[in-house]
């Protein structure tokens, strides 16, 4: 299997897994990336699309007027036009030779999907839910949605390597260092971020694993995230979601 990112835009990333003999892109929001890798040999057969927006989709049409028989696997939304399949919630696709889970993860769009597989050691295409070090702003949906949209990404193996669709790693290592100062496994992490950004490598795909020892808002639980909120809100969350939308605020105005 291979899987590596093409940047689109300012800091999108879409996704290339070649396997079993297949290509699969996931959340073309521009075509223009995809016709660079097609002139050294790139060939698409289908797409993934985990959410309506235009830096995720926009570069389905022309796609397709190159690549008419590509199939375009997207969730129930009529809000992306061009689907040859939809897709809900225990759904499994199957391209490049793997099992792809469907899961409906809302909280930044209402209608967000995320794909995984295989089971073990595999691939999640997060799409906007789930960032390294971040998460996506809810631009639809409930500060309880995402959480509980996060907690079922946070329970697959660690060993799933994120495959989010923005570099914002750095940006929200910053973000993070101020909820936990003294994580350790943030402070690596951080550093680890800032050497492949200077070396002009992408920070992605990110391990679960590492996630979940770093991202605030995999850790609503922990006792230092629920302090810092609570500094910065002044006063106690009730519960992990709400602790979550302390800190989905607070990210929407941080300035590092």
């Amino acid at each position: 299997m291979q899987l590596h990112p093409l940047p689109a835009f300012d800091d999108n990333y879409i996704w290339v897994l070649q396997a079993g003999g297949q290509t699969l892109l996931v959340d073309p929001g521009e075509a223009g990336p995809v016709f660079a890798a097609a002139a050294e040999g790139l060939r698409p057969d289908a797409v993934l699309l985990t959410h309506h927006h235009h830096d995720h989709v926009g570069g389905v049409p022309d796609l397709l007027e190159r690549w008419p028989r590509l199939e375009v696997i997207a969730p129930a939304d009529p809000r992306i036009a061009h689907a040859t399949r939809r897709v809900a919630e225990g759904e499994v696709v199957g391209l490049c030779g793997q099992a792809f889970h469907v899961l409906e993860v809302p909280g930044h769009t209402r209608s967000h999907i995320a794909f995984h597989g295989p089971a073990e050691g595999g691939v999640l295409f997060s799409g906007d839910t789930l960032f390294s070090l971040g998460c996506g702003r809810l631009f639809e949906g409930s500060a309880a949605q995402m959480h509980h949209s996060l907690m079922r990404l946070a329970a697959l193996p660690g060993s799933t390597r994120v495959c989010c669709g923005h570099e914002y790693t750095l940006a929200n290592a910053a973000f993070a260092r101020a909820v936990e100062p003294g994580n350790p496994a943030l402070a690596r992490r951080t550093e680890e971020a800032h050497a492949m950004r200077n070396a002009q490598r992408p920070t992605l795909p990110a391990l679960l694993s590492d996630e979940l020892a770093c991202n605030p808002f995999l850790r609503c639980d922990r006792p230092g995230v629920i302090e810092a909120a609570a500094r910065h809100a002044g006063r106690e969350p009730r519960d992990a979601p709400d602790t979550l939308a302390i800190l989905r605020a607070w990210k929407d105005g941080f300035r590092a």
